[in-house]
């Protein structure tokens, strides 16, 4: 790739509104274009025939193939593009092994589109890392550009502790739950419970549906979208 052009992701997600929100998320980053996307291993692989790739933006909980054997398929077959692993799972030991297969970061759902930004950025100055080092300190800088910060602050007046209650109880609801239900479960407001559903709607975690056939207007109904 030479100097100027975009890099060019190829996302590997299958749950289609997640990839959906990964393609346009990284299609808001300058410096960045989405050349494609796959819903499976075997897709990845085809895509990878047909399109450069520079970086994979790879979920690891794919039907067919975890992530990171996936990963090391590509590797063997001589594929060099790396990989941003998009995940739920919090084992250190995949971390690691992740490291050296090409995985260069790692997020950890459910994101943002600003958590998404800062790590493509962070990706995008070490891509442009080019030519011979003259010391200790230069590939320091370059290594460093790959380490994220604290992870990125929810929005004010959100906390992770109740966020990961919100969570727990879409999750264990495959019917879905109202802002209502689950202020009443929670114990937090109904204000603040839809506050944090909407949260994690905007960060493609979970998705909104109105329920009829109550007097006045429809209320809306919360579902998780699958664990990955």
């Amino acid at each position: 790739m030479s100097a100027g052009e975009p890099i060019r992701v190829l996302v590997v997600e299958d749950d289609p509104v997640a990839a959906d929100a990964h393609v346009l998320y990284v299609g808001r980053v300058p410096g960045f274009v989405a050349v494609g996307r796959a819903g499976t291993g075997a897709a990845a692989r085809r895509a990878l025939e047909r399109t450069p790739v520079d970086l994979l933006l790879l979920d690891l909980h794919l039907p067919d193939v975890h992530g990171l054997q996936l990963a090391r398929s590509l590797r063997a077959a001589g594929h060099q593009a790396d990989v941003i692993a998009v995940t739920s799972a919090r084992d250190l030991a995949v971390v690691r092994e992740g490291v050296s297969l090409g995985v260069v970061q790692y997020v950890l759902k459910p994101f943002t589109f600003a958590t998404l930004r800062d790590r493509l950025l962070r990706y995008a100055e070490y891509h442009a890392a080019a030519g011979e080092a003259s010391g200790q300190d230069e590939v320091d800088r370059a290594l460093a550009a790959l380490r994220a910060p604290a992870p990125a602050a929810l929005p004010k007046g959100l906390s992770a502790p109740t966020l990961e209650r919100v969570t727990g109880v879409l999750r264990e609801t495959p019917d879905g739950r109202t802002a209502a239900e689950v202020a009443e479960e929670v114990g937090i407001s109904r204000i603040t419970a839809r506050r944090y559903l909407e949260y994690l709607v905007d960060a493609a975690r979970a998705a909104r549906r109105p329920q009829y056939g109550q007097v006045g207007r429809p209320e809306l109904r919360y579902h998780w979208l699958r664990e990955r």
